[in-house]
């Protein structure tokens, strides 16, 4: 191996996760997130990323502010409506697996491992090819929002309450 497999990026795909942690009943702190991550002796973290669609221009910028303070890069589209057929119901949503894909393969050559924070198979052939390099993967998601592509192309998996007690938010 060419590394010690100590430099470390961080994605998270926000929406996927915030609709995770609302499964959950509880939700994580993104400083624990990266605390719990790099606290393994010797671990570099150089990346970390979080995506997030936002109804306007102003919507979440305290969190998004917080989220830079701590270090992460993070970025944004704006949400698309969606009418549905089936239920009669628009829904919204902003799909940034491109942009996921695009930020992990411009710094391939940064890391050696990536945790990758979201259940969706999409990422299967991003994965496949980043494993083609060399780059362990880690994915973490939970129970019923992991799909099963994401989780048989992954080298570990990792469910949100198994690791609760380490980076869950807590109320102060």
């Amino acid at each position: 191996m060419r590394y010690l497999m100590n430099r470390l990026s961080i994605f998270v795909d926000g929406n996927n996760m915030f609709y995770a942690q609302q499964k959950n009943g509880w939700f994580f702190d993104p400083k624990r997130v990266l605390e719990h991550f790099t606290t393994e002796r010797g671990v570099e973290l150089v990346n970390a990323f979080w995506y997030t669609g936002l109804k306007d221009p102003q919507d979440q910028r305290g969190f998004r502010d917080a989220l830079i303070s701590l270090g992460y890069t993070v970025r944004t589209k704006i949400l698309k409506e969606y009418y549905d057929d089936s239920s009669g119901r628009y829904s919204q949503k902003a799909n940034l697996d491109i942009e996921i894909v695009v930020d992990m393969f411009n710094t391939v050559e940064q890391y050696d491992r990536v945790i990758l924070f979201s259940g969706d198979g999409d990422f299967e052939r991003a994965i496949e090819f980043l494993r083609s390099k060399n780059t362990h993967i880690t994915v973490v998601s939970t129970e019923g929002m992991i799909a099963r592509e994401l989780r048989n192309v992954t080298d570990r998996y990792i469910d949100l309450n198994d690791i609760r007690a380490k980076i869950e938010k807590s109320e102060y």
